[in-house]
């Protein structure tokens, strides 16, 4: 992610016109027996808010805010949940750019990816570029040249000396030591929930939705969004807790 991000920023890839990031997951009946989970008062959501969220922090990394969000969510398959397992939004940028969020449980295989169409090369997570050059009539040709170019890029940057939690840690040390920036601060993470009750209330109201929120606005508190949530299964089953312990996260082949 780290070189994904150098790699959009030094503009090698031409200015980015449209992304694709699919926070693809995947969850039986039974993951909503848990007591807590699937309902709005205890999880404030569902698959949007409490899987896409790293995947919507990390759009909002690579982009920067959008102007505004076009979203619809609903529940496909999990029926003793009132939150939605799938949600999918279209955000449009000031300079023109679109993107493409979506969130889901119902996804076997749980292939999540984040691709960038820029106007030189695709760029994607997990890594990968693909360059097109027009020919005469406007059709499309390889572009091995610029993808070389791309890569090259890629593989000259270093690599990590920490990752995960302890490089976050480290972060956050090295910050209090010396004052540095934090990487990720307490109001990105707030822009990342805007972003999410902004599809929110996109989704409910049917609406295209312009950020920033006003603190005006009933979906800016949780406290004020419950009551126009939508309940699209009532919640029958509420299991103190699990027998079984083993948790799989993404794919586990």
């Amino acid at each position: 992610m780290m070189r994904l991000k150098k790699v959009i920023e030094s503009g090698a890839a031409g200015r980015i016109l449209h992304a694709a990031v699919n926070s693809y997951w995947w969850r039986g009946q039974s993951y909503y027996d848990l007591w807590w989970r699937g309902t709005w008062e205890k999880e404030s959501g569902g698959c949007t808010l409490n899987h896409a969220v790293h995947h919507a922090d990390l759009l909002l990394w690579m982009m920067g805010k959008p102007e505004r969000a076009h979203a619809f969510f609903t529940n496909l398959n999990h029926h003793n949940s009132e939150t939605e397992d799938f949600s999918t939004t279209v955000l449009i940028y000031p300079d023109g750019a679109a993107a493409q969020l979506t969130a889901s449980l119902v996804h076997h295989g749980e292939d999540q990816e984040m691709i960038f169409q820029g106007e030189n090369a695709r760029i994607s997570f997990p890594w990968d570029v693909y360059a097109s050059s027009s020919l005469e009539n406007g059709f499309p040709e390889r572009d091995h040249e610029t993808e070389k170019r791309i890569r090259e890029l890629y593989e000259s940057l270093p690599a990590l000396e920490h990752e995960g939690h302890k490089a976050q840690i480290e972060n956050l040390l090295d910050s209090i030591e010396s004052g540095a920036a934090l990487l990720v601060d307490g109001e990105s993470g707030r822009r990342t929930l805007e972003l999410i009750f902004g599809i929110y209330k996109s989704a409910i109201t049917g609406t295209s939705v312009s950020f920033p929120l006003s603190p005006k606005d009933p979906f800016y508190r949780r406290d004020t969004m419950l009551p126009l949530v939508p309940r699209f299964h009532q919640k029958t089953k509420n299991l103190e807790n699990y027998e079984t312990s083993s948790i799989t996260l993404g794919r586990t082949e």
